[in-house]
């Protein structure tokens, strides 16, 4: 199994956020997680990557075919431009390549629908290009246990790191006493973090 020369931590500096084809249509054929469970999240990572301050690329397939980024992630990126594409794999669409390259970062962070294409795809193709790849499983999905399996396996064999979508986050604010670690658990919505809150906040009356 290949693996990556180095692991170098994850940081605010050198991360960055593709989000590939959550669309409406492509939901629909989500199989292997429950859909409220994927949208709540992929949503959850975007506002977490807002509030850490990372670059977000957001990137659509043939949106004539597969209908529309689904409308809780459009509301969580306002002033997000998306980039409609017709390949199959994200990373042969040079505007993507060009406005990763852009941010000047080389920590790839994708998530994607479905994790078998979408997701394993670019998430492979990017190391070629010279990129740590990290594959956020479950803010993607899959449209059966078995593609799912194949793509994990795919991507674990190429060397991409599987991250979840608060692990990842929670890398990157690094301290809670950051002054961002508030937005990030109320982000992510992770019932235990807001259970944590809701007690600091009552003693902190007292």
């Amino acid at each position: 199994m290949n693996t990556p020369q180095s692991h170098e931590r994850l940081t605010r500096d050198n991360a960055v956020l593709l989000l590939v084809d959550h669309q409406v249509g492509l939901y629909t054929g989500v199989r292997d997680i429950d859909t409220l469970a994927l949208q709540h999240n992929v949503v959850g990572l975007a506002k977490a990557a807002l509030a850490l301050k990372l670059p977000v690329i957001v990137t659509t397939t043939t949106e004539g075919m597969w209908g529309p980024l689904i409308p809780e992630l459009a509301a969580a990126l306002p002033g997000t431009e998306r980039i409609e594409r017709t390949t199959v794999n994200a990373w042969d669409e040079r505007r993507v390549v060009d406005a990763v390259e852009a941010t000047g970062r080389r920590h790839l962070i994708v998530t994607g629908i479905s994790t078998d294409v979408c997701l394993a795809f670019p998430a492979i193709s990017a190391l070629a290009g010279g990129y740590t790849s990290y594959a956020v499983i479950d803010a993607s999905g899959g449209f059966s246990k078995t593609q799912v399996e194949m793509g994990v396996a795919r991507m674990l064999q190429a060397g991409v790191i599987p991250v979840g979508y608060s692990n990842v986050a929670v890398e990157i604010l690094a301290d809670n006493a950051a002054p961002e670690a508030e937005a990030v658990y109320a982000a992510l919505g992770i019932p235990f973090a807001g259970l944590v809150y809701g007690l600091k906040q009552y003693f902190s009356r007292g």
